[in-house]
C-alpha cells in the first residue's frame, strides 16, 4: 500500500511539474527580484546592492506616495462596490428570469467587451466623457445643461466609471455561476414557510450567491490598484494611481529600488485588504 501510495504521488508530482516550474519561472522569481531590488538603492546608473531599508523609509515619509497609494485604495474600493452593484441584478435576471435556452446567449453577449482591445475601451471612454465628447453633446442638444460638464474627465470619477466598464464581465459571470448553483426549492420552502419576496432573497439567495460575490470582489479589486493605463489617459493629474508612479520610478526617474519598494507596499496593502474582507466572510465560504 505504501509503494501504491509513493508511485501515486510521483505520477501526481509529475503531472504538476510543468505547471509549477512554469508559475515558478513566471511568478515567483519575477516577484523574489522585486522584492530583492527593493532593499537596493539607486547610485546614478548603477545599482548598489547593499541593503538599506532608505526606500522603504521614504515611501512612508514622503507625502506624495502616500497620496498615491490612499487614492488607489479608495478608487479600487469604489469600482469594485460599483462594479458588484450593478452587475448583480444583471446576474440575478439571468440567471433566474432568463429561460434556459436562451441563457447561453445572454453569457455571450455578456462577453461582447472582451472582444475588443482593452486599451481602445478607454480611449472610447474619454471619447464619451471630453469636452466635447458624445455625453456633453447629447446633453446639451436635449437642454438639460448650459455648458458641458467638467467633472467628468481627467478626475477619479472618469477613471471609476472606465475601470467598472471594463471589469463588469468579470464580475457577472461569477456571481450568475454562484446564483446557477442554488437549489431552487430552499426559495421555495422559504415562501412557503411565510417569508416573502424581499425577505428570501436576503435571508436566502443572497448569502448563497456570497462566495460568487467575493470572488467577484476580489477579482475587480485586487487588479484595478496595479492599473496605470486608465489613471494615464482619462485620470489627469488628480486620477494617477500608485501603478503610474511605480511606473515613472522604474522608467522615467532611473530609480529601480524605489519602484520596487512602491510596489512591494502596494501587494503587501492588496494582501491585507483582500484577508480582512475574506476573513469577514468566512462563514459564507466553509
Amino acid at each position: 500500500m505504501s509503494t501504491r501510495f509513493d508511485t501515486d504521488a510521483k505520477r501526481g508530482l509529475t503531472l504538476i511539474s510543468p505547471t509549477a516550474i512554469y508559475v515558478l519561472l513566471l511568478l515567483a522569481v519575477p516577484l523574489a527580484t522585486i522584492f530583492a531590488f527593493s532593499f537596493w538603492s539607486q547610485d546614478f546608473l548603477s545599482i548598489d546592492r547593499t541593503l538599506t531599508l532608505k526606500n522603504y523609509r521614504e515611501a512612508f515619509t514622503d507625502p506624495i506616495y502616500r497620496v498615491f497609494l490612499l487614492r488607489s485604495l479608495w478608487i479600487s474600493g469604489v469600482v469594485t462596490v460599483v462594479t458588484v452593484v450593478l452587475a448583480f441584478p444583471i446576474a440575478y435576471f439571468v440567471s433566474f428570469h432568463v429561460p434556459p435556452e436562451r441563457k447561453a446567449l445572454w453569457i455571450f453577449l455578456i462577453t461582447i467587451p472582451f472582444w475588443t482591445s482593452y486599451l481602445l475601451r478607454a480611449f472610447l471612454w474619454k471619447v464619451i466623457l471630453g469636452f466635447n465628447g458624445v455625453l456633453n453633446s447629447g446633453l446639451l442638444g436635449l437642454g438639460l445643461i448650459d455648458e458641458p460638464l467638467t467633472f467628468i474627465l481627467y478626475n477619479t470619477n472618469a477613471v471609476v466609471i472606465t475601470l467598472a466598464h471594463a471589469f463588469a464581465p468579470f464580475t457577472i459571470l461569477p456571481i450568475y455561476v454562484a446564483l446557477e448553483k442554488i437549489d431552487r426549492s430552499l426559495l421555495e420552502a422559504s415562501q412557503d414557510l411565510g417569508e416573502g419576496t424581499a425577505r428570501t432573497f436576503f435571508r436566502v439567495t443572497l448569502p448563497l450567491a456570497m462566495p460568487g460575490v467575493v470572488a467577484a470582489t476580489l477579482i475587480v479589486f485586487i487588479p484595478t490598484i496595479g492599473d496605470y493605463v486608465t489613471p494615464r489617459l482619462v485620470g489627469g493629474p488628480d486620477g494617477l494611481m500608485i501603478a503610474n508612479m511605480i511606473q515613472t520610478q522604474f522608467l522615467k526617474l532611473n530609480n529601480a529600488p524605489m519602484g520596487a519598494a512602491l510596489s512591494v507596499l502596494a501587494m503587501g496593502a492588496v494582501t491585507l485588504i483582500s484577508l480582512i474582507f475574506l476573513f469577514a466572510n468566512r462563514r459564507f465560504l466553509k
